[in-house]
């Protein structure tokens, strides 16, 4: 049994920061604003308490598993490096997005099924609630399949539709093909073969594209569409019931998405850069817009708790609203409903953060489900005298 008190903090409750305590047992949050005895007591005077940050794209752990090209590590050893890392940064839900592509190598079969098969392995081990993002490359068509099996067996949390094969295709980019090519150990020549076979199917994809949209809608998986660069695109994934746009291209397709209601996802780092490092649109301006409900770390995990405080500011949004986007719309998006704010019941993932310096907050402490995996200041953290009677006893 865990039971912690935090006393002191300015808590985000609802849209407001409100001096209160929390109460914490097994787990989850049991109570709001009463102070009782517990076991260990933590300090927040001068910080702010704030929920667990969900994470719904981020797929930097490709950097602990190849930090070179050809360069690879094992994929367990790579997962407790990256937990560890989203750990520090205030991710406490952190959904990898894996890339299964057509192409072998880093993001190909093997790797695919290896990383779906640690991650579940791993996960007692983890401190974060570490989850699957499918980025299915919608040319793979070899992998249908599988998928569809992994959809009824659930043993995916959120599905993509990817489409690079324009851009892969792209005689005009040679240094961009060149790096898959690489990436994937392939010669330009082998690579250039595989490309043409693989683009040979293209009428081949919408359908496999609806049968994978179809058993998600019925299992109840969330459904994201990747790099949508038109309305006309947008509005046919959502006739297919897939309800997140991914990385918008331009501002009338964030527009389509966002008029009829649907989430839109764009890159912390983006923010944290002052734009896009692919020269595409600014996550602030769709912020200000209100064309941007949730924001995920992308390639850069830091980016998460920066991001926010940056859009604050900025005075792009108040501190609620912009912390609504790193956690309770990423969760609702994901159908989490358990986390992403502090409430009663809800799962007790919270941070303490030192946010003197605006630009540059400091996450302190990371409680995830009811647990202390993260902290910098010990001397915040006190036990009762008679638990530390127990202690010293034994």
């Amino acid at each position: 049994m865990t039971d912690i008190i935090i006393e002191g903090g300015q808590s985000l409750i609802g849209d407001g920061l409100i001096e209160t305590s929390l109460h914490l047992t097994d787990g989850a949050i049991t109570d709001i604003g009463s102070v009782r005895p517990a076991p260990v007591r933590i300090d927040a005077r001068g910080l702010l308490v704030l929920p667990g940050i969900v994470d719904v794209h981020g797929d930097a752990f490709e950097r602990q598993m190849m930090p070179r090209p050809g360069v690879d590590f094992p994929v367990d050893v790579a997962l407790a490096d990256t937990d560890r890392q989203v750990i520090a940064n205030g991710i406490t839900t952190v959904f990898h997005a894996i890339t299964w592509s057509w192409e072998p190598g880093l993001r190909g079969t093997e790797n695919a099924h290896a990383l779906v098969d640690a991650i579940e392995a791993s996960r007692p081990r983890l401190a974060a609630d570490t989850r699957i993002h499918l980025r299915h490359e919608t040319f793979n068509l070899e992998a249908e399949q599988t998928i569809l099996g992994w959809i009824a067996a659930r043993r995916v949390d959120l599905l993509a539709f990817n489409d690079h094969m324009a851009m892969t295709a792209d005689a005009s980019k040679p240094q961009k093909r060149a790096r898959m090519a690489e990436r994937a150990g392939l010669s330009a020549g082998d690579f250039d073969r595989l490309v043409e076979r693989v683009a040979s199917r293209a009428d081949e994809v919408p359908a496999s594209i609806a049968r994978l949209a179809a058993a998600s809608r019925a299992h109840g998986l969330s459904t994201l569409s990747h790099d949508d660069d038109t309305a006309e695109k947008r509005r046919g994934f959502r006739q297919l019931g897939i309800r997140i746009a991914e990385f918008p291209v331009n501002e009338a397709t964030a527009r389509e998405a966002a008029d009829a209601g649907e989430f839109t996802v764009f890159g912390a780092p983006n923010v944290v850069r002052g734009g896009s490092h692919t020269g595409w649109t600014s996550a602030t301006e769709m912020v200000r817009k209100g064309l941007c409900s949730i924001l995920a770390s992308d390639y850069y995990y830091p980016a998460m708790p920066l991001a926010a405080f940056r859009l604050v500011a900025e005075g792009a949004l108040p501190l609620p609203q912009a912390w609504a986007l790193i956690s309770r719309n990423p969760a609702k998006a994901a159908g989490l409903s358990d986390r992403g704010e502090i409430g009663a019941g809800k799962r007790a993932d919270i941070l303490l953060v030192d946010a003197a310096q605006s630009l540059r907050p400091r996450v302190v402490a990371v409680i995830a489900a009811g647990k202390i995996v993260h902290l910098t200041d010990a001397d915040r953290i006190s036990h009762s005298t008679a638990i530390a009677r127990k202690v010293a006893a034994a």
